[in-house]
């Protein structure tokens, strides 16, 4: 029997796309895909919103620093820190968590929508229908 290079059956081994820098991935990273789509929400909902909004940081983080006593069996996809003074309000999406919870690109771009709208609507006081008229509520 002719030897395979796949003699354990794990698959293919390297990168399915040679760079054309070494050093560099051809690909986008799953951390640069989801940056991408924070950005677009973002850039949308600032658009319409910049005038209530006022100063506001947006970040992303890979997850939540949850405190030993976290007694919750759910954890937080973002965190909403409003701002005080010269201060900025601060809205962080947490990554991992978001990924976790969504099976396809499709799933995730509805659901860092869904995040994004919902913490807006909540900093803003108003309903998340009138944020964007994308938002169909939480898919979980």
């Amino acid at each position: 029997m002719p030897r395979t290079r796949d003699r354990r059956g794990r698959g293919m081994r390297g990168p399915g796309v040679l760079p054309r820098q070494p050093g560099v991935p051809e690909l986008p990273t799953a951390k640069e895909r989801f940056d991408e789509l924070v950005l677009d929400v973002v850039t949308t909902i600032d658009r319409r919103w910049s005038d209530r909004l006022g100063l506001v940081e947006y970040a992303v983080e890979d997850a939540p620093r949850i405190p030993d006593d976290w007694d919750s069996p759910h954890v937080p996809l973002s965190s909403l820190v409003r701002g005080t003074g010269a201060r900025p309000t601060r809205l962080v999406l947490f990554r991992r968590p978001i990924e976790h919870r969504c099976e396809t690109r499709a799933d995730l771009a509805a659901m860092v929508l869904t995040v994004l709208v919902e913490q807006v609507a909540e900093l803003l006081g108003i309903d998340a229908e009138e944020v964007d008229p994308r938002y169909r509520g939480r898919p979980d």
